[in-house]
């Protein structure tokens, strides 16, 4: 499921493209540019299944190769294709929601199959690998085991296949997190409708987030300006603006999101995505804009333990 911190990122982005531009109407809407952006996410992680799949499968293409050979030996027509059969790998591919998937995004037309080929064969010769071909009975921890081991020890530490996806996805780096537990996730539950990845209520964060912060730009900035001090508001680093406004925006139109949680996404996020010293100046400007946002009573959160009692 695509999470608050992914759409934050997200949002930020766009804000950030929209400041560069200095074209307020530069996207003809903002939120069918947003819903594209989360798209990428999907399509993502779809083509990592994909590769996961046809890896699996691969020893089916290998041992039909072997068996063709003009003096095959015993070796060649006895290959053990026991991972072909993998319980999750037939769930992963009878997931209708996955083949609509499939026949949408298209991930076979971008797959370079010489990637499936080397990943296949790096994986005969595992341990791992190995060790589960050797069990003669089926079993469904077992099955799991070795696509997390595929994906997780082969996939994602193999250079050459994520320069590819790297060149095939602008958004790798910044969903690369979000993909590893949620392909993770579908290993254990290969069933999962991919359509949930963006729920009713994370969609509607993500559009509120985005229109607030267009729409309050002016507003958010006057509040902003007085907590400068010395700060010149032009020299400030464009991203750690966006993420001030951005967070003052959830401070006030956010009601079930705790304020403590706020400040701390996006002192995170302009560590990592700004400026070294972005961090400690975000939190001290959201800091002090909140105490005074709260001593207006402009900030009103629910506060489900106690509303439960």
């Amino acid at each position: 499921m695509i999470n608050r911190r992914n759409i934050r990122i997200k949002v930020m982005q766009l804000l950030y493209i929209l400041e560069s531009s200095g074209d307020k109407n530069f996207f003809k809407d903002p939120i069918i540019q947003l819903k594209k952006s989360l798209d990428k996410t999907s399509e993502l992680l779809v083509y990592f299944i994909y590769y996961l799949t046809e890896i699996t499968r691969y020893v089916e293409v290998d041992a039909k190769h072997r068996a063709s050979k003009n003096l095959p030996t015993y070796e060649d027509l006895h290959v053990n294709t026991k991972l072909a059969g993998n319980i999750i790998l037939w769930k992963l591919l009878e997931n209708n929601s996955l083949i609509e998937a499939n026949k949408f995004y298209k991930p076979s037309n971008r797959a370079e199959e010489s990637f499936i080929k080397k990943l296949y064969v790096e994986l005969a010769e595992t341990t791992e690998y190995k060790n589960y071909i050797q069990q003669s009975s089926r079993d469904n921890k077992a099955d799991k085991e070795i696509l997390s081991f595929i994906f997780n020890n082969l996939m994602l530490p193999n250079e050459l296949l994520i320069s590819h996806i790297e060149e095939v996805f602008s958004n790798w780096d910044d969903d690369a997190e979000l993909i590893q537990q949620l392909v993770n996730s579908y290993i254990q539950k290969p069933n999962t409708d991919i359509g949930g990845m963006l729920t009713d209520e994370t969609w509607n964060f993500a559009k509120l987030l985005l229109q607030s912060a267009i729409d309050k730009n002016e507003y958010t900035l006057d509040l902003i300006k007085p907590k400068l001090k010395n700060w010149d508001s032009d020299r400030i680093a464009v991203l750690d603006m966006i993420l001030m406004k951005m967070g003052i925006c959830e401070l006030l139109y956010f009601e079930t999101i705790p304020t403590k949680v706020t400040i701390n996404e996006y002192i995170d996020l302009a560590k990592e995505y700004s400026t070294p010293q972005s961090g400690h100046f975000v939190n001290g400007i959201l800091d002090s804009i909140h105490k005074e946002l709260v001593a207006e009573g402009k900030i009103n959160k629910i506060d489900f333990k106690k509303k439960k009692n």
